[in-house]
């Protein structure tokens, strides 16, 4: 990656994204965000668990200028996770209230999730059946063949996300962000690979992304923040290229979004299928030209990071695993202080405020996070 040290060098100087910024309608105190990560620890009827409330509270502590939650789920039959929480029906409008207060009593902005699995759900935990654009199953040896939805239930699961939206404004968070990424539903309909259709919901590759965004802006008001996650390409063939995520996003930027965010494992990655080595995020970040603003996240962890990301076009950056392994991640990054990247074998979830199922999952998965030799 050919980048000029000079520029980055005074980049780094000046800790770039501690003031505060505005993105279209959203205003945030700084430019950094706590990215959205599954916790496993809501209760089985997708109420918010008690012990997710310090989590999110001591990251608003932090410095963070907002918090974006996990993907709350807008139907029972999105369910993807065990312990993943929801905003399907008004009688989760406390559960919701509580993370909103939650993450602003404590100084930063609370931004809701809204999402569906699609294909990615386990059939137990979303109703005994997974369904998607069409009858494909993932490229997963364990993968289920899910059942191809009817036009009446494509229609209500836009009204779902539209409904998921009003009840995030009425249960008074800042905005929302649409999972349209990572392999789930909107994805799925995106997606050569998964949607096979016939009907029109193919003939426009793009229609499901884009009445459902019109819809929930729809229901929410042109004042209200809202923002959509994309993911640029996925490795099946057929599959999503740079290409088709270029005219999604060309779709996307004629609606009064407040920002668009990019689901990177790297912020530095290349195109998985295109030959060079121009970044991902900089291609994306040129194709916009400004028209919305971008959220860069992907191992974004040390200053330096930061001011990398910045110079490939992030307009604000999401921390991911950075958030979990220092809990004052922003303060210290203001400070030129040392950030933690790993976590203490230790003690590890109560020293790092973790909730349980989070905290199991860590433990789990063999490599996610680096431990203190």
């Amino acid at each position: 990656m050919d980048v000029d040290r000079a520029f980055l060098h005074t980049l780094a100087k000046l800790k770039p994204l501690i003031s505060p910024i505005s993105l279209n309608n959203l205003e945030l105190k700084n430019g950094f965000i706590v990215a959205p990560m599954t916790t496993y620890s809501s209760l089985d009827n997708g109420i918010i668990s008690p012990n997710e409330l310090p989590y999110l509270a001591r990251r608003a502590q932090g410095g963070f200028g907002a918090i974006m939650t996990a993907a709350c789920y807008v139907h029972p039959s999105g369910k993807a996770f065990t312990g993943q929480w929801g905003c399907d029906n008004d009688d989760k409008l406390d559960s919701l209230s509580q993370v909103a207060k939650a993450i602003q009593e404590n100084g930063a902005k609370a931004i809701l999730q809204i999402h569906h699995g699609g294909r990615q759900c386990p059939p137990a935990l979303a109703g005994g059946e997974c369904i998607s654009a069409s009858a494909i199953a993932a490229e997963n040896p364990k993968a289920i063949i899910p059942r191809e939805m009817t036009d009446d239930e494509i229609e209500r699961t836009i009204q779902d996300f539209a409904q998921a939206a009003r009840r995030a404004k009425q249960s008074g968070f800042d905005g929302v962000e649409i999972h349209g990424a990572n392999t789930y539903l909107i994805q799925q309909f995106v997606s050569p690979h998964c949607n096979r259709r016939t009907d029109k919901w193919n003939a426009d590759d793009l229609l499901f992304p884009k009445r459902l965004v019109e819809t929930v802006l729809a229901e929410v008001g042109p004042k209200f923040p809202v923002g959509y996650r994309f993911s640029p390409e996925e490795p099946e063939t057929p599959g999503i290229r740079l290409e088709t995520t270029k005219r999604l996003l060309n779709e996307l930027c004629n609606f009064p979004l407040s920002f668009l965010h990019i689901s990177l494992r790297s912020y530095d990655q290349v195109s998985i299928h295109e030959e060079g080595t121009e970044p991902t995020l900089k291609q994306i970040h040129q194709h916009l030209a400004g028209r919305l603003p971008l959220f860069g996240v992907g191992s974004i962890r040390s200053a330096e990071d930061v001011t990398k990301s910045l110079s490939l076009g992030a307009n604000a950056l999401a921390i991911g695993r950075g958030a979990i392994c220092d809990v004052d991640w922003v303060t210290h990054y203001q400070n030129g202080e040392p950030i933690r990247s790993t976590l203490s074998k230790i003690d590890f979830p109560e020293a790092y405020i973790l909730p349980a199922g989070l905290a199991k999952r860590i433990a789990e998965v063999p490599g996610w996070f680096d431990f203190d030799e």
